[in-house]
């Protein structure tokens, strides 16, 4: 149980109040019809014990008949006949006494018994020899003693039926109204059965269906290509848990894309550039040197067209260098490269070549990797070269130097205006620039550095305005010893 799903522990959940719903509603009817089959039961026996007492009423009246047979014939004739007849009302006596189930209905049947044994004492010992002698008078008073027996045993023959016969309607009524109770549950049943069976379903559809179809679509899209593709699933199961995943597994997808294509980008411009490098610079090199010689002797006029030539070639000779930093490939990062170092170093730089301009300038932490020191200064000097032009005279540039776990980071924060939303995803794209001057590899160039030493450079918003490069490196195990 411990190892359920949470898609398990639903379906669980959902089909066992289904199943649940089922097992009440049947134990209510089989609880029902075992209580209705118990009443039934006992009217029956009831029903029996109104026929045996109205056969006992019979029997006590042809009991007394064959008494009065007796009298008006004069002999003993009906005798035999008298007493089956008494042996039928002791044995009728008897049978509706197993079926007597209140202390009532027992103290009449002892009446019963009391005045039958009267009624056959008086017969026996004061009837019959007074008929066989002849005396009519005590015939007479006898007889009226015995009618007075029968009247009681009548009486409480009578009793006794009407309490079985109100028994038997108590019963009847109660089994009507277990019937109607067992109907209104059969009838919440069928109406609620089919409302728990179309919930369940939908809670497995909107629980489990429609994620499973989610990630269906997810999956066809990034089939088709759609890198972008992600799949909105919110739910803590494991549903959730695999969008999530599927979602960075698209994200990682479309980032070792972009650094593929990128990387394709840069190999084509780095074979294009090694190819051509040494057949620009030649030329630029002779441009170079004769407009230098060329200002020696040149007037002021001349001087200044001649400078614009000697700065646009230098421009060019730095555009061949951006490409060929582009095409020339690192060998793996060994050497210990102090990071709080190269900052200091490179805003040192900075400083001393007067490039700061009034922008207030701090480095703060520490941090080791393993690299190309002046590989990775370029990428650090490209990097606050960059924040110094964005925040401007009066300007501030943050330089955090820090180290987590396994990767070390360094965020060059400015106070500047901030990236563009438009040209976010174009800002290590080669030749891109926002600068009225520029060749737009610098951040190209130093993305490509950083992915060399199995790091990455990210562009974001500084939390107080302004841009955030943060530059990402694995941390040097040795801590720099």
């Amino acid at each position: 149980m411990a190892n359920w799903s949470g898609t398990g522990r639903r379906l669980f959940a959902a089909f066992g109040l289904l199943i649940l719903a089922y097992g009440v509603a049947s134990f209510f009817t089989l609880a029902a019809l075992r209580e209705i089959h118990g009443a039934l039961h006992h009217t029956k026996e009831r029903a029996d014990s109104v026929r045996l007492a109205l056969e006992l009423a019979s029997a006590v009246r042809d009991q007394y008949a064959h008494q009065a047979h007796t009298i008006i014939l004069g002999d003993a004739s009906h005798l035999p006949l008298y007493d089956g007849a008494q042996r039928r009302v002791r044995e009728l006596t008897a049978a509706v006494r197993l079926r007597a189930d209140s202390p009532e209905e027992t103290r009449w049947l002892d009446d019963i018994e009391r005045a039958t044994d009267d009624l056959d004492h008086i017969f026996r010992e004061r009837i019959l020899p007074a008929v066989l002698k002849g005396r009519r008078a005590e015939v007479q008073a006898e007889h009226g003693r015995a009618q007075l027996q029968v009247t009681l045993i009548q009486e409480r023959t009578t009793m006794l039926v009407d309490r079985l016969e109100a028994s038997i309607k108590a019963f009847e009524t109660h089994v009507n109204a277990l019937e109607h109770r067992t109907n209104r549950w059969t009838a919440l049943f069928l109406v609620g059965a089919p409302v728990i069976a179309v919930a369940v379903g939908v809670y497995i559809v909107r629980s489990i269906a429609r994620p499973v179809s989610r990630l269906h679509e997810g999956a066809a899209r990034l089939a088709a290509g759609d890198l972008h593709t992600s799949i909105d699933i919110q739910s803590p199961d494991e549903f959730g848990a695999l969008a999530r995943q599927f979602n960075t597994m698209t994200q990682a997808l479309r980032e070792n894309q972009e650094r593929l294509v990128q990387s394709e980008k840069l190999a084509g411009i780095g074979r294009l550039s090694a190819g051509v490098a040494h057949e620009i610079n030649n030329p630029l090199g002779v441009i170079l040197g004769y407009t230098r010689i060329m200002k020696k002797h040149a007037d002021a006029s001349t001087a200044s067209d001649l400078e614009i030539i000697e700065d646009e070639t230098l421009r060019c000779k730095e555009i061949v260098e951006g490409l060929l930093d582009l095409s020339r490939p690192l060998g793996a990062p060994r050497q210990p490269v102090d990071l709080r170092e190269l900052c200091d170093d490179v805003a040192t730089r900075l400083a001393d070549s007067k490039a700061l301009d009034g922008v207030g300038l701090a480095v703060h932490g520490g941090a080791t990797t393993l690299g190309h020191p002046l590989k990775l200064r370029q990428v650090l000097l490209n990097l606050v070269r960059n924040a110094v032009e964005a925040a401007g005279p009066g300007g501030l540039v943050d330089v955090q130097v820090a180290s987590s776990g396994d990767v070390a980071t360094v965020s060059v924060a400015d106070t500047g205006p901030g990236i563009e939303p438009r040209t976010q995803d174009r800002l290590f794209e080669p030749f891109f620039t926002t600068k009225p001057h520029g060749t737009g590899l610098g951040l190209a160039v130093s993305q490509a550095i950083a992915r060399a030493h199995n790091g990455t450079i990210e562009a974001s918003a500084a939390p107080g305005g302004g841009a955030l490069f943060t530059l990402r490196l694995p941390t040097d195990p040795t801590g720099g010893k």
